[in-house]
């Protein structure tokens, strides 16, 4: 753009000198046709350009002396008379006061350019068809004064004899045309209908001026791309008051304000922006800008996202150095509707070549949702109010690939943030290092409906299905992520972590969960993993390990505090997991793994096996237990391993050691359709510090339990004794006791526990039991 304003301006240049010097010719030698053979010789002699001039030169006397030429046609050197003209005009004018020039000088009154055109082209080495011309401008620009002196004035005759005093009444540009083929960036820009005014052009004192212009673009040079509809489409504004200082290539433009309205595409809604500055100072030689109280608005507009138009405005000051590669951008104070307020300082180095800039920004507390929901991101999140308070503070440092914070202060909802950011501008490559002092992941979870949540868990809420895939895969596959976190207080699905630590790493679809520990209900969690997103499903792989930690506030969690937690004790599990996918019903089909589980210190609440059990072979035996007995029942042992395949549980050695009794299961629970199916039998043994005295002959007798159900069903119905099965061990030890014989005082002791089992197993259990014995010993 410098080049082509350079251009402009020599262009401009060396009109003023063909019309002065016209001028000149004209009133000296009044036969305006044989200028032309001179004009064309001088312009071809000082510039390269192949000048033809195919309309009429015409002049006028009083109260102006003018000059016009019509139809004028300049090629490069390099050009063919059959190409298109590198420059040309419809009609050029210009006319100087009669009244000075009776004192010697030559003031311009005015200066038309009618149906201008210009062709620049830029070939794929970057080379420019102009450059050519503004080399032999600047060789040549020492003798434009004498050039076009008279040819009867003598060898020595001189035209700067006349005091050229620029004070141009009018200068007006009509229905210009420049067109730029860049060949290097395979684009194609357009300037059209250009029309410039101004009055009172003088080097003194500032004057107004206009400008109005539709700038068009293509992306592509292809013939049938350039017969399409621009890729962009501008309609160009720009009126301001310009100060010429000639002598010192400065120039300086007051009150300026320019207006644009730009189409991305023929369907678009045109997208609009001003600028507004108090002062810019265009240093030419020092090839310096400068803009002091700069004020850039928008009304951007997107037809499905945004409803009306999206006003920001950006305040700010600006030094530019064009030489020395440098920019500065000051009090930057950007502002926007819902709260948006930033406002910081920007400093760029190496600017043309590879810019880099550094500086501070401030963002004050603003709602970052309904800037997500123009970005086209429809948040559901569990609390509506997350995310509708959101500040930063940070200095920022990047170039044209990324951009990074490494002193950050962010502050999320009732979460702050600190630490280091960074990122590739394309989203190819994060890295973080941040410290949080909490975070309640749950906020920001998906919202369910009544009946979802009465059917999902805590964790299945936590993971649900979103269409488009838990993760973003796509990215996953392609980007690098290299991040640590840590966080005073975590919660996820309702469950709270202390100190929680991670170290995320990864690259080229590989990616680690290199560490992860945190404090977990008074014991700790620690996980190592991996995701491979390099296949058409993601590739999962988890190593989960629990250490002492408290069970019964944890089963509280997951059950959403509706009831008491079964169990007390402490937790400890490790285990290899791995799944493929990217929804949770999908990761859960395909889970598979081995889990080990250990639970100490524990006990089963609220139930007290033990004299269950002793109250049972009391009764059998026809005694009465009479020993106060604790409400719990503590086991020494609760130990599993788990097998999962494909979504389903099992284990076939559940183990729980009670003083006097132990109790082993087995069962399985299918983690798609949660439902679940499990089997324990608890016998009396004879250990030192058993419950109750065991008659030997009474520890083969089991008592059953089975579970089985829906996770969503009422808990009360889960468990339930198994009559069948502890039908069966009683016949069996009756028949093994009695020989084949019951004797009629056995019955009546079997009748008395019978009777008092249906209170325990269910009204006519012992009926059931009583008919089964009969027929089996009749």
């Amino acid at each position: 753009m410098r080049q082509l304003l350079r251009i402009l301006l020599a262009a401009v240049g060396i009109l003023a000198i063909v019309a002065v010097a016209a001028v000149v010719y004209v009133t000296t030698f009044l036969d305006p046709e044989d200028f032309k053979p001179r004009l064309t010789a001088v312009v071809e002699e000082q510039t390269g350009l192949n000048l033809e001039l195919d309309g009429p030169i015409n002049w006028s006397f009083y109260p102006r002396i003018g000059v016009s030429v019509e139809t004028a046609n300049a090629w490069l050197p390099s050009q063919d008379e059959e190409d298109t003209a590198f420059a040309a005009i419809d009609r050029a004018e210009v006319s100087v006061a009669f009244a000075p020039l009776l004192r010697g000088e030559i003031a311009v009154d005015g200066l038309t350019l009618d149906g201008m055109r210009l062709n620049l082209k830029r070939n794929a080495d970057g080379e420019g068809n102009w450059e050519p011309l503004i080399n032999r401008l600047m060789e040549q620009s020492g003798d434009a004064e004498t050039v076009l002196a008279p040819a009867s004035a003598g060898p020595n005759a001189d035209a700067g004899n006349l005091d050229v005093v620029l004070s141009i009444a009018s200068v007006d540009i009509k229905g210009a045309d420049i067109r730029f083929r860049d060949e290097q960036a395979e684009a194609l820009w357009h300037l059209q209908e250009l029309n410039i005014s101004g009055s009172n052009v003088n080097p003194v004192r500032s004057f107004p001026l206009k400008a109005m212009f539709k700038l068009t673009k293509h992306n592509n040079l292809d013939a049938e791309a350039l017969e399409r509809m621009p890729d962009i489409a501008s309609d160009i504004d720009l009126q301001t008051r310009m100060q010429l200082g000639l002598a010192e290539e400065r120039f300086t433009l007051e009150n300026t304000k320019l207006n644009t309205r730009t189409r991305f595409d023929a369907e678009s809604e045109p997208q609009q922006l001003s600028l507004s500055a108090a002062e810019a100072v265009v240093r030419v030689g020092e090839e310096q800008l400068s803009i002091s109280e700069g004020l850039l608005e928008t009304s951007l507009r997107h037809p499905e996202n945004w409803e009306g138009g999206l006003a920001l405005s950006l305040a700010f000051g600006l030094e530019g150095d064009w030489q020395a590669q440098t920019a500065r951008l000051n009090d930057l104070q950007l502002s926007g509707p819902d709260d948006l307020r930033v406002n910081g300082h920007l400093n760029v180095a190496q600017l043309r070549d590879a810019p880099e800039y550094q500086g501070q920004l401030t963002a004050s507390p603003f709602t970052l949702r309904p800037w997500l929901a123009r970005a086209g991101i429809t948040l559901n999140t569990t609390s509506e109010a997350a995310l509708s308070d959101v500040a930063m503070t940070s200095p920022i440092e990047g170039d044209l690939q990324k951009v990074a914070l490494p002193s950050l202060s962010l502050v999320v909802d009732d979460s702050t943030f600190t630490g280091e950011l960074a990122t590739r501008l394309d989203g190819s490559r994060i890295d973080f290092d941040l410290e949080g002092d909490e975070l309640n992941l749950d906020r920001y979870l998906p919202r369910r409906s009544t009946e979802e949540q009465a059917s999902l868990g805590l964790m299945e809420n936590a993971v649900a299905d979103d269409p488009e895939g838990l993760l973003p895969q796509g990215w996953l596959a392609s980007s690098a992520l290299n991040g640590a976190l840590s966080i005073e207080s975590l919660e996820l699905g309702g469950m709270m972590f202390s100190d929680a630590r991670l170290q995320l790493e990864g690259e080229q679809g590989q990616h680690r969960l290199s560490h992860f520990e945190a404090g977990f209900y008074d014991g700790e969690l620690t996980a190592n993993g991996r995701l491979d997103a390099r296949e058409n499903e993601l590739q999962w792989a988890l190593s989960p390990t629990i250490r002492n930690v408290q069970v019964a506030p944890l089963i509280e969690t997951l059950s959403e505090g509706d009831e008491a937690s079964p169990l007390r004790g402490r937790l400890d599990l490790r285990g290899d997991l791995t799944t493929r996918g990217n929804q949770r019903e999908t990761l859960l089909r395909h889970l598979n793994g081995d889990l080990e589980a250990q639970l100490t210190e524990g006990a089963i609440l609220d139930i007290n096996v033990s004299r269950e059990m002793c109250e049972l072979v009391a009764q059998l035996e026809g005694k009465e237990s009479k020993r106060d007995w604790s409400s719990d029942t503590a086991f020494d042992e609760f130990a599993t391993t788990l097998q999962i395949r494909d979504g389903v549980v099992q284990s076939d050695d559940l183990l729980i050691a009670v003083p006097g009794i132990d109790v082993q299961g087995e069962g399985q629970y299918d983690l798609t359709s949660r439902r679940f199916d499990t089997q324990a039998n608890a016998r009396l043994v004879d250990t030192a510090d058993a419950a109750c005295e065991v008659n030997p002959r009474l520890e083969a007798l089991a008592l059953p339990l089975r579970c089985e159900g829906h996770i969503s069903d009422e808990r009360s119905e889960w468990c339930r004794f198994d009559r069948d099965a502890f039908q069966d061990s009683v016949v069996e030890l009756i028949q093994q006791e009695a020989g084949g014989q019951v004797e009629e005082a056995l019955e009546e002791r079997l009748g008395e526990s019978l009777d008092s089992l249906d209170e325990r197993l269910g009204e006519g259990s012992g009926d059931q039991l009583r008919e089964g014995l009969r027929r089996l010993f009749d």
